[in-house]
């Protein structure tokens, strides 16, 4: 099996039974979460909204934009070679969060699970594909699906600090439980499919000698700044 088809299969595996594990569990953790002390729910409502798509995507186009116009408007081969680098970074970022956008919306539109609001109406699993209702849109969990994606790739770009940035990604996913958006197992879904997003991007991205080269085992690496720098 290549490395590609090797990640898809653990974070799908993983994502399974972890969503398996949590569903059973996913209304009592809801309504326990909800009932946490108020300063511990205005917090996490207070960050919860980090893990939207739209400004990460905004962000990420502009900053491509820039980098583009950057790159061909400079002279000097080191501003060229910088504004390429931050070129790449951009359209890494904005690949991998637009993909994992467009992913997420379309699980939620084929799956239509009730949202934790709905649970005295329509329990913890009831499924209404096809609505195009953000109340039948809790599986997977959007914000956590980009904080997934957003912080996976900044894990794959800066591997030593890997465990801060999934740290920081469940934060945003656990705040979604908190605020009563979303069930437990919407939250891990989101996270983990959001990390394989960024993955693999980095495949991709890897092939092509942007940003990332395939280490010995053939998984991506970030290359280091000089190769960057004189990559494509």
């Amino acid at each position: 099996m290549n490395q590609p088809l090797a990640s898809t299969a653990w974070i799908f595996l993983t994502t399974l039974l972890l969503v398996l594990a949590l569903v059973p569990f996913d209304p009592q953790l809801s309504q326990w979460a909800q009932r946490l002390p108020d300063e511990i729910v205005d917090f996490n409502r207070t960050i919860t909204d980090f893990g939207t798509f739209a400004w990460m995507i905004y962000t990420a186009a502009f900053l491509l934009l820039v980098a583009y116009i950057a790159r061909r408007s400079a002279h000097q081969d080191a501003v060229r070679r910088k504004a390429r680098t931050a070129r790449n970074l951009s359209a890494y970022f904005l690949l991998t969060i637009g993909t994992a956008s467009v992913l997420v919306h379309g699980l939620k539109f084929l799956i239509g699970r009730a949202r934790p609001e709905l649970l005295a109406d329509y329990g913890g699993y009831s499924l209404t594909p096809f609505t195009s209702d953000r109340l039948f849109e809790s599986f997977p969990s959007g914000h956590s699906m980009a904080a997934g994606a957003f912080f996976g790739a900044f894990a794959m770009l800066m591997p030593e600090l890997r465990p801060v940035f999934l740290i920081l990604a469940v934060v945003i996913g656990v705040s979604r439980v908190v605020v009563g958006a979303h069930y437990p197992s919407d939250v891990a879904a989101g996270l983990l499919l959001g990390l394989w997003v960024a993955v693999m991007i980095a495949f991709v991205f890897a092939r092509q000698g942007w940003l990332f080269r395939l280490d010995a085992g053939g998984w991506p690496a970030p290359k280091k700044a000089s190769s960057q720098q004189g990559g494509k």
